[in-house]
């Protein structure tokens, strides 16, 4: 049998935008859902308001998860702007107060997909990050464990850039929840490297460089995420981040472990790879059943594979099925280690 390798840390069940294979995403219901699961983290995509207030959202762009269609008094908010090199069509909340936003309701983002989600259609409020802490807070106490959370900085040098800056204005809200040293039940993260940099110099919480298999950082301070995958480029990392978040493909590839875990483990960084979905569409070749896209396959197996790599956290749309596969793996360690 081949020996798992080492993780620097027990693996963490990190909620993808809380239980969000089961509620629409960004909702305070698909957080308690995931909760209720076992997930030991909650994680909130962050995009400002008007007045900025940090609210959760996968994109400022809120067309297709929100009502807001179906809101003529906003129809004239409907814009074509840039991100990130992108010209994108819809509506967006930096054109929104927080209390507008408040009048919206969640919407299921990709229905085709998850159909059985659209129900909850119109049920749920855009969350503030404020309303995520005192979740976490109140979850934690009631369930007799520590419930984190892990901010992503979405569009971090596009904010900037229209006067919305996000980062110092999430600092002051953590610290107000008393959040602010390496213990704290707090990762940030972010696709972009200098707002992380600036970040390291604000806050002592743990900071997380996410990692795509393609392309490079927007707000263009490396020119392609290869080149921090190296040895050089990890330990470069290392001195501003806590651990790396890689897409799934740039652990295991095509049923293959790559070198990523042991060279991060190397510099010192935690590895925590995203996405895992049970969806067929989602899913690589090996662990699709059928052929319906919306079908799941076997995703508990493709854990299971990222876990024997040594990974040291995972994000999941499904966390009752990832605290499944990471209990398991932890049961089993002495038993291999003893081998």
């Amino acid at each position: 049998m081949t020996t798992p390798r080492p993780s620097l840390d027990p693996p963490i069940v990190i909620a993808h935008r809380g239980a969000s294979g089961l509620r629409p995403e960004h909702t305070l219901a698909a957080y308690e859902l995931a909760i209720a699961q076992g997930a030991d983290v909650i994680e909130p995509d962050l995009v400002p308001t008007k007045d900025d207030v940090l609210v959760a959202r996968h994109e400022n762009d809120i067309s297709d998860t929100t009502d807001v269609v179906d809101h003529p008094e906003f129809a004239g908010r409907r814009t074509t702007k840039t991100i990130d090199g992108k010209r994108i069509t819809g509506w967006f909340t930096e054109d929104f107060t927080l209390a507008e936003l408040k009048t919206l309701r969640a919407r299921e983002r990709v229905p085709l997909l998850r159909p059985d989600n659209t129900a909850y259609n119109g049920r749920f409020e855009v969350p503030t990050l404020g309303e995520i802490i005192a979740l976490a807070k109140r979850e934690s106490i009631a369930r007799g464990r520590r419930i984190a959370i892990y901010p992503e900085t979405k569009h971090s040098s596009y904010f900037a850039a229209i006067g919305h800056p996000i980062e110092e204005r999430l600092v002051a809200e953590l610290k107000q929840a008393g959040w602010d040293s390496a213990e704290a039940p707090v990762f940030i993260q972010s696709f972009e490297v200098d707002n992380l940099k600036a970040l390291h110099a604000l806050t002592a919480v743990r900071l997380i460089q996410l990692l795509d298999k393609e392309g490079g950082p927007a707000d263009g301070a490396v020119a392609r995420y290869a080149a921090m995958t190296t040895p050089a480029g990890l330990r470069a990392v290392a001195a501003y981040a806590w651990g790396i978040g890689p897409n799934k493909a740039m652990v295991v590839d095509r049923g293959t472990p790559t070198d990523l875990v042991r060279d991060a483990h190397a510099a010192g960084l935690r590895v925590h790879p995203w996405t895992f979905r049970a969806e067929n569409y989602f899913l690589p070749s090996a662990y699709r059943k059928g052929i319906n896209p919306r079908g799941h396959g076997d995703v508990a197996a493709e854990i299971r594979d990222q876990l024997h790599a040594g990974i040291d956290g995972f994000f999941t749309d499904f966390p009752a099925i990832g605290v499944q596969e990471r209990d398991a793996a932890r049961a089993a360690a002495p038993a291999r280690s003893a081998e």
